[in-house]
């Protein structure tokens, strides 16, 4: 059996959890690296995956002897097969924030289970911690992203618009990764004061400032990187903001260490904001992994502690409306005595 889908076992018998019902599919991916539909069923005896017809050929090229799952189609299975799955199962687990009441009273229903418990996101809370393998992919889709930066500086001139830019690092994505991790931000102007700017037909300038969030997939493991830089020259209004925003994220980078309180790096930029007249108007950053956003959150409001090996970005950026925003953030990998920005891209003024 794999290593996860062993620690899944182990963590259910400490949960006097008899069986589980996985139907989340990313965590799915996680412990099985199944990519298709369908659910996973972690019984007393057996890790059985449940899917249709099209995927079965699929599934069985994804699985090894070694991963101990049965596949089934389950267009073959009767109602007696559906309610013996958890047969003496007492206390079956769901997951509460993914599963819908629709589909939790049909697993009810169809499983005749018992007691169908709660499960407080224990896989996702496991996926906060990264493994070798998995930490590989995301500094290789990492080192991607740096390399679309570099080209698209010298892709981007005046009169081109915000759309194909967009477009330029979407196919540069598809080239030389699997995709984009999240849809491509590129706000240039007044557009840049919206944290989630979505590309338009607003042709770049001269005097511009523009604001460009993105990232790519390797292995399905996201990257997710923010670079903000000028055409021209920089407006002096600018620099100050640019300083300010640059200077939080280098200390913010400082600081991240396991065992820091993500509430207390959060707390920190926003207090230095605030001493300048700014805000923090969004998380400081968040986890990254096979979704773009993950645990831990990063955040005035959060209560979590940094973790050796946790994949957390760090983006602090300042907006003011209908004017400009800035944005600076990498994606970084946290070690026990500090850490390591894993997106290297030139985060000094960028004149293009």
């Amino acid at each position: 059996m794999n290593r996860k889908m062993q620690w899944l076992r182990n963590k259910l018998l400490s949960m006097d959890l008899q069986g589980m019902i996985v139907s989340n599919p990313v965590n799915i991916r996680y412990l099985t690296n199944i990519q298709a539909e369908g659910i996973l069923l972690v019984t007393r005896k057996e890790n059985i995956f449940l899917t249709d017809s099209r995927y079965i050929e699929d599934v069985h090229n994804t699985l090894t002897l070694f991963d101990e799952i049965v596949v089934y189609d389950m267009r073959g299975l009767s109602i007696d097969d559906y309610e013996n799955f958890f047969m003496f199962c007492e206390n079956v687990g769901f997951e509460e924030n993914y599963v819908t009441y629709a589909k939790y009273k049909e697993y009810m229903h169809r499983f005749k289970i018992n007691n169908f418990v709660e499960t407080e996101n224990m896989i996702e809370k496991q996926r906060m911690i990264k493994d070798e393998e998995e930490i590989e992919s995301i500094q290789k889709a990492c080192k991607v992203t740096d390399d679309c930066f570099e080209y698209i500086l010298g892709y981007i001139k005046p009169g081109m618009t915000e759309k194909q830019i967009a477009r330029e690092i979407d196919d540069y994505y598809y080239k030389n990764a699997e995709g984009t991790s999240f849809d491509t931000i590129v706000a240039s102007g007044e557009n840049s004061s919206k944290p989630h700017a979505v590309p338009t037909d607003r042709k770049i300038q001269e005097k511009d400032i523009i604001t460009i969030d993105m990232g790519c997939k390797i292995d399905g493991y996201c990257s997710d990187m923010t670079r903000t830089f000028f055409v021209g020259e920089i407006p002096e209004e600018m620099k100050k903001v640019y300083d300010l925003v640059l200077k939080n994220q280098v200390q913010t980078l400082n600081d991240m260490r396991e065992g820091y309180s993500t509430k207390m790096l959060a707390k920190m930029v926003d207090n230095d904001f605030r001493l300048n007249n700014y805000d923090l108007i969004h998380a400081l950053g968040h986890g990254v992994g096979l979704d773009i956003h993950e645990s831990p959150i990063i955040s005035t409001r959060s209560e979590n502690i940094l973790k050796e090996n946790m994949v957390v970005t760090d983006e602090p950026g300042i907006y003011i409306a209908g004017q400009f925003g800035i944005r600076i953030e990498d994606t970084v990998l946290i070690t026990k005595g500090g850490c390591e920005a894993l997106t290297k891209s030139n985060k000094e003024y960028v004149v293009i």
